[in-house]
């Protein structure tokens, strides 16, 4: 069943508010004003609402993990693909971008960037049935250190460590989103270079650096082709959300 915008933001705030920062309920006049979005929700079965508390039921949970998916990945997209900058803008957009995006695309998209794990904020994207096939049908634009091959650049997309000690130690090599990486050996341990540096890691810190690979240039063995038309998407979607005057950062 479909859902109006207005009602799937108010599926994505219950998710966040209810599963994410475990609440028991949230305010009904903290939803907003519009009583079309609470009664559609209502009806599909998606809420409930009882003392003026609204709760997210059984059916409603992947609903709303569903909705949430979609502008995580949304977020991931602007920023890894679109190089969009500032978390206002990025945020705004997916707003916008995550309506867009049909059930079964956001897939596609998810495979594309190597089935990100969390947004540009650090917050967890629920995975889809594709995180766990593992498609492999759709170039990765984005992939973890450790799956690339040898010679194979790029630059940090995020990094994914949940442990502080690890980030930490990779904050002191210098990976930060941006930084430039080669990949130079991936046996027995994984070799990379950024900048003038190389470092050695296992592959539990190799597979915490996320790398945005670099397009085939003419003539180069190096980099990665983007799927048939992706350049001219990328192009159309950079238009529609008026990505020509964003800053470059």
């Amino acid at each position: 069943m479909e859902t109006e915008e207005q009602a799937e933001e108010i599926l994505e705030t219950l998710w966040i508010r209810t599963v994410e920062n475990k609440e028991d309920s949230v305010p009904l006049n903290e939803l907003g004003k519009a009583r079309r979005p609470i009664e559609q929700l209502t009806k599909f079965g998606y809420i409930s609402l009882a003392d003026n508390q609204v709760r997210l039921t059984e059916s409603g949970r992947p609903e709303a993990s569903a909705v949430l998916r979609r502008h995580r990945l949304a977020e991931r997209l602007l920023t890894d693909v679109l190089g969009a900058g500032g978390d206002a803008l990025v945020h705004d957009k997916a707003c916008k971008f995550e309506h867009l995006l049909d059930r079964g695309l956001d897939e596609s998209i998810c495979s594309l960037l190597g089935h990100p794990k969390v947004c540009p904020h650090g917050k967890p994207i629920p995975p889809g049935r594709c995180c766990q096939q593992e498609n492999a049908q759709v170039q990765k634009l984005v992939a973890p250190l450790s799956q690339l091959a040898r010679g194979q650049r790029g630059k940090v997309a995020y990094i994914y460590a949940s442990e502080s000690d690890k980030l930490q130690k990779l904050i002191a090599m210098g990976i930060l989103p941006g930084a430039p990486v080669t990949l130079i050996q991936n046996f027995p341990s994984y070799v990379f270079q950024t900048r003038q540096t190389q470092f050695a890691v296992d592959k539990e810190i190799a597979d915490a650096i996320f790398v945005r690979l670099m397009e085939a240039q003419a003539g180069s063995q190096n980099g990665v082709e983007l799927p048939h038309g992706q350049g001219r998407d990328k192009g159309r979607l950079a238009r529609h959300f008026g990505w020509g005057r964003a800053k470059r950062g």
